[in-house]
């Protein structure tokens, strides 16, 4: 795993967690449907148990993104741990608001008031000074 493999986990991480966050609400949407369908339906002509089933995958999904969300916590907490042992503090910057705070490239030029083309130059040489120890 290269330096920016690992740096990037956390970004990806972070995109899984707010993809499955999407699929609850769509899934909460999905359960106020069936209330309100099952409310209007005549009784005896409904399925009882959509509505289990619905909730039941919520509740999964919610323990799903708990579980993944202390993941990336630790993931983040190894990585601001990798990030501190780079000497620089220009680069220490740097790969703070790219991997940890997320920016885009052109965010992080703006907040570090440079070019962007100098950016991905301190970039390179930030990926060559970390040290990270290669995840289990």
């Amino acid at each position: 795993m290269t330096a920016k493999d690992y740096l990037s986990s956390a970004f990806r991480a972070d995109r899984m967690i707010d993809n499955k966050l999407l699929q609850v609400r769509s899934l909460r949407e999905l359960a106020t449907k069936a209330t309100a369908t099952l409310s209007d339906a005549p009784s005896g002509g409904h399925n009882p148990h959509r509505m289990e089933d619905i909730i039941a995958k919520i509740i999964d999904l919610e323990a799903e993104i708990n579980a993944d969300i202390d993941r990336l916590v630790d993931l983040k907490r190894d990585i601001v741990s990798a990030v501190k042992g780079v000497e620089d503090e220009d680069l220490q910057a740097l790969l703070e608001l790219r991997y940890l705070c997320f920016l885009t490239w052109s965010e992080v030029a703006a907040t570090m008031r440079y070019g962007k083309d100098y950016v991905f130059e301190l970039h390179r040489k930030a990926l060559t000074a970390i040290k990270f120890a290669t995840p289990q």
